[in-house]
């Protein structure tokens, strides 16, 4: 079976290191390409954009691909639509790999919020020094609040200039130590991030709970109308399902 796996998450390295020389499956794993410096992958890949939703049917159709999987991050919502849209074009078979928002438990303070400028609000009149684990793409909403004193995580350097801010390049998982060590010496506030699930940032959460700072939580894009599966090890039954149900599983 022809795979298209549109990637940038852990998920969808994961399933390109399980589909790596199984003889059932060949895949391609493609990435939009705004990081510099992506990770290796053990399957084949390709970078840029298709071109809309006709750009990625068109592909879909020239190279036969029989079942495609998006395993990009829970907010890239357009992709997730455009693949959508393609697969329904095409009739190729989708599954979005979504994983499980996270959910605030006890001892936690979340403010939730629907988008950007909300977060940026949120934080209030009074100058916090602020822990953004945003991204870079999603910064220009905090010009609106230069008060607070920001440290900027990403993998990538800031495509947006925020008058009192500083940038450390990091790329998950971290571990619990070593956010408690960054939050006690940063002396921060306040934690912003986006709902986006899983287990390689995870620890702020827990250290923002073990040192009772708030967190500003932004909610995920609405779910997609289409077949999810929570991670890889899914994501590899419903392509084993689909190849045995195949003539080329015959």
């Amino acid at each position: 079976m022809k795979l298209l796996i549109l990637g940038g998450t852990t998920e969808a390295t994961e399933l390109g290191r399980a589909l790596a020389g199984d003889a059932r499956f060949d895949a391609t794993l493609s990435f939009a390409g705004r990081t510099q410096r992506p990770l290796a992958q053990a399957i084949p890949t390709r970078t840029g954009g298709f071109g809309g939703i006709e750009g990625l049917a068109a592909y879909l159709r020239d190279h036969a691909i029989d079942a495609l999987i998006d395993a990009t991050h829970p907010f890239a919502a357009q992709m997730t639509a455009h693949a959508v849209a393609a697969a329904q074009q095409t009739g190729v078979p989708l599954l979005v790999v979504l994983r499980p928002a996270w959910v605030p438990g006890p001892g936690d303070h979340w403010t939730m919020v629907p988008g950007m400028a909300d977060a940026a609000a949120a934080l209030g009149p009074v100058p916090r020094r602020v822990l953004l684990t945003i991204g870079q793409k999603d910064l220009a909403p905090f010009t609106a609040a230069p008060w607070h004193d920001y440290l900027i995580r990403s993998i990538e350097p800031p495509s947006v200039a925020l008058p009192q801010a500083r940038f450390i390049a990091a790329r998950g998982p971290f571990m619990l130590d070593d956010e408690l060590a960054l939050l006690q010496s940063e002396r921060i506030e306040v934690i912003v991030t986006k709902n986006s699930g899983g287990g390689a940032t995870d620890a702020k959460l827990e250290a923002a709970r073990q040192r009772n700072l708030p967190v500003v939580m932004v909610a995920r894009p609405q779910a997609p109308e289409a077949e999810t599966a929570p991670d890889a090890a899914a994501a590899l039954a419903w392509l084993a399902r689909r190849h045995a149900a195949s003539p080329r599983g015959v």
